[in-house]
């Protein structure tokens, strides 16, 4: 094997598969000038950007090959440099030994044989689980998160608190290893999740989806689930977050199959920490339909938060956070006005209401039959104020001149402000995505087993 290159099929678009693409080819700079310590950290460092890209960034399935396969011979060329620099050889390793017994014509010392058998096929689990982790982290702040203090505050007593504060929790007060937030859809679970990610600064935050766990093979999806735990407990503190838990970790019933069993059995082992600590990994999980989830998962989330529907409030701070910094004339009164009107939607809901207003002063440019000249902000320079600039305007407006928005000159456009007309006809349009009977099932639920959050 000759040293690792990129190919064509894998110099394809993203920042993190571009930064994925930078770190390899310095890494084959270093490791041709004899540098294995910086080639080996760079070779594990562009690895966990490849698989991050893959998960995250849409890639043609060709792609996706060429990544893994580039990610393979990564991973061998690392191990190779590892077990170079542990040995301390004086001469340079070659680039086509994958290890010892390779070079040595087939043999190698028995400690050697222990350490590979240390199990290439974990550590190929453990690399494709890489992928979870998040790197670069969200930038979203618990004052982004609108209403939802109590669930806040758990997770602070969960996440933040025994990382910063870990005099606090000895001998028998130990901080919650398993949170379940449950709720309608779009009420913010996976946003929370975020936060968490963005406020543990020295936590591990692993996100995980079903897809990540479970494979064709017979027998290796709960070898992924052991080796997940394995990780987040070698990197320790850390957060695995699992979305949509229900769809691995289900009620029990006769005719499932022995697959789907076998997950769950291994699920509720590593949560319970049965021959593991466990101290230091949170498991959160979020769910939309928690009454299908298992008896037995259920116990091992140890704090079950309700997340509900925003309420008025709530629901006029979403507007505000969602309108930002988009110039608007929305007025205090407007965006209360807006909350009230909008009882039984989600924040994704409003997100939704919101976004689709914001194309109202688009529509009106791209529909305009007449502009007229107006004062506004310079495109270099938001602060200078210039003259001859152009804005969508009513026939009968003074001075409207006839013309298309093709007409108009790219850097003289200034569009409408979004106003309360923009988003009363917006919300005319949208209607709430919650089913009724899915309200009922979680209060019901949220009464028998969860908490307010």
């Amino acid at each position: 094997m000759s040293l690792p290159g990129t190919d064509r099929a894998v110099m394809a678009t993203g920042g993190t598969l571009q930064k994925a693409i930078d770190l390899v080819t310095k890494a084959t700079e270093e490791d041709r000038n004899k540098n294995y310590e910086e080639a080996m950290r760079l070779y594990e460092n562009g690895v966990q950007y490849f698989l991050h890209a893959i998960k995250y960034e849409a890639q043609s399935e060709r792609a996706k090959e060429s990544i893994r396969g580039k990610c393979m011979q990564y991973l061998e060329r690392a191990e190779v440099l590892k077990e170079h620099l542990k040995k301390n050889k004086k001469k340079p390793v070659k680039a086509g030994a994958t290890d010892e017994k390779k070079s040595n014509g087939g043999k190698g010392s028995d400690s050697e044989s222990d350490e590979s058998g240390d199990n290439p096929e974990k550590k190929k689990l453990q690399a494709s689980l890489q992928g979870a982790i998040i790197m670069e982290k969200p930038n979203i702040k618990w004052n982004d998160v609108a209403g939802l203090e109590a669930a806040k505050e758990a997770l602070k007593e969960a996440v933040i608190l025994p990382i910063k504060f870990p005099h606090l929790f000895t001998g028998k007060r130990t901080p919650w290893r398993g949170i379940l937030l449950f709720g309608p859809p779009g009420t913010g679970k996976s946003y929370l999740a975020k936060a968490v990610a963005t406020e543990a600064n020295n936590s591990t935050f692993f996100s995980v989806s079903s897809a990540d766990l479970v494979s064709k093979w017979l027998g290796e999806s709960e070898k992924l689930v052991r080796n997940l735990f394995e990780l987040a407990r070698t990197h320790k503190p850390s957060i695995i977050f699992i979305d949509e838990i229900d769809s691995l970790c289900s009620s029990r019933s006769d005719n499932e199959s022995e697959s789907a069993r076998r997950i769950k059995t291994e699920f509720l082992v590593q949560m319970q920490g049965v021959g593991n600590s466990s101290d230091g990994v949170l498991v959160l999980g979020a769910t939309n339909i928690p009454w299908v989830l298992d008896a037995a998962i259920r116990r091992r989330f140890e704090r079950r938060i309700y997340i509900p529907l925003p309420e008025a409030p709530a629901r006029t701070n979403i507007f505000k956070i969602h309108v930002g910094n988009t110039p608007n004339s929305l007025s205090e009164e407007d965006f209360r006005t807006l909350g009230n009107k909008t009882d039984g939607f989600s924040g994704a809901d409003i997100s939704v209401v919101v976004r689709d207003a914001l194309m109202q002063p688009v529509r009106k440019v791209q529909t305009a039959t007449h502009f007229q000249r107006v004062r506004g902000p310079s495109r270099d320079d938001p602060n200078v104020t210039v003259d001859d600039l152009l804005s969508p305007c009513s026939p009968g407006t003074p001075g409207a001149i006839e013309m298309s928005w093709m007409d108009v000159p790219s850097d003289k456009l200034l569009e409408p402000v979004l106003n309360m007309g923009d988003m009363l006809r917006s919300l005319a349009t949208t209607r709430p995505t919650v089913n009724a009977e899915d309200l009922i099932k979680l209060d019901k639920f949220k009464s028998d087993f969860g908490m307010e959050g």
